[in-house]
């Protein structure tokens, strides 16, 4: 028996283990701080958190079952597409068609992804990398993680992460954009809804008509639509209460937990510790603001068409990142004068980003096909 291979392998993991994986190992411990403590995003951060302390063990998504979840999730683009269908059980699209207007709130809400796109070229980025970085704008973990595998599978970790990271921090980066782009005039701005009744037989079709119209004209971001639609059939049809709720919890949960680990186990250190990944949570940052900035500033625009009818308020809700933007919104109109209520209005902003951010993931993905 060689005793010296015995010790060299049982020391093997020590001996290779470096400051950058310390490094990383108590970045994954913070996310899962974050997660417990703090409870940002719980759901993605802690298994996220998970991933990024076993990558750095030796458990990347290179090797052992790490990679077989990679593979089985991440590579082919199951674990976000599943993600989308349990979303769109969980979305009611009536106040959106109740208030067809919140479509531009939406449309506004997506303006940082393509100014970042730019940004991200004028800082000599390739296109590819480019794009998939100002995917982190549409606010939404599955469309960003779908336009990177797709573009750029080695920036996949840090996009991921500042995706989820910056979603999860909606409560702290957007009250002081919030505070100062209006006047608490424009916060104090009351808006009935009135809305009109929304038949069954329109929600019913709503996903119907949405996944043919959007198919043809961007038909790169078919997959994500059509789960999304999908979810939203099994929901608004009645007739399947059971796949409804299995999208809303089961599936939902399960697809999270292992995206979340696999993305994780992307986050080797080296890998993740770079100049790079720096720049691109900056640019994520960058694009999340921005976001908020121009749909504040769409909204003071419709309010001040309307003479004052539209809170501006709702158009910080106009990025994807359902329903919380929706709900911070109506929060900050509340912190003002308890009684008034944008709630719906908000979520009809909210609904319509969920949208936006997917048709303009098939823009990128078209835009850069089409350099390529």
């Amino acid at each position: 028996m060689d005793f010296a291979l015995i010790i060299e392998e049982i020391t093997s993991a020590i001996v290779n283990f470096t400051l950058g994986n310390g490094i990383m190992i108590g970045v994954g411990i913070i996310l899962i701080g974050l997660a417990v403590f703090k409870e940002y995003e719980p759901v993605l951060l802690l298994p996220i958190g998970f991933g990024c302390i076993l990558a750095n063990l030796g458990m990347s998504a290179d090797t052992g079952f790490m990679k077989v979840i990679y593979d089985a999730g991440i590579a082919n683009e199951l674990f976000p597409l599943l993600i989308f269908v349990g979303v769109g059980a969980m979305i009611d699209f009536s106040p959106l068609l109740a208030q067809p207007r919140m479509v531009l709130l939406g449309a506004a809400g997506q303006f940082g992804i393509y100014g970042t796109l730019i940004l991200a070229l004028l800082l000599g980025f390739p296109m590819n990398e480019a794009a998939s970085i100002g995917a982190i704008g549409a606010i939404d973990g599955p469309t960003a993680i779908f336009v990177s595998g797709r573009l750029a599978p080695n920036l996949l970790a840090p996009i991921a992460v500042a995706a989820y990271s910056y979603m999860s921090l909606i409560p702290i980066i957007q009250p002081p954009i919030m505070k100062l782009l209006t006047t608490r005039k424009e916060r104090l701005i009351r808006m009935d809804y009135a809305p009109r009744p929304v038949s069954r037989l329109t929600l019913v079709i709503f996903p119907l008509f949405v996944t043919l119209i959007v198919s043809l004209v961007a038909p790169d971001a078919a997959p994500l639509i059509a789960a999304l639609m999908l979810g939203n059939l099994l929901r608004e049809s009645l007739v399947v209460d059971r796949l409804s709720k299995s999208a809303q919890n089961e599936i939902i949960n399960i697809a999270t937990l292992f995206l979340g680990l696999a993305i994780g186990a992307t986050m080797r250190a080296d890998t993740f510790l770079n100049l790079e990944t720096l720049a691109i949570l900056a640019l994520g940052l960058f694009a999340f603001i921005l976001d908020t900035v121009a749909g504040l500033l769409f909204g003071k625009l419709m309010a001040w068409i309307t003479g004052g009818k539209v809170n501006p308020l709702i158009g910080a809700s106009g990025i994807s990142a359902f329903p919380m933007a929706g709900r911070l919104s109506a929060k900050m109109a509340q912190d003002e004068d308890f009684e008034n209520f944008i709630l719906m209005h908000a979520i009809g902003a909210n609904t319509a980003g969920q949208l936006g951010s997917v048709i303009a993931g098939g823009l990128l993905l078209a835009l850069v096909t089409g350099f390529i």
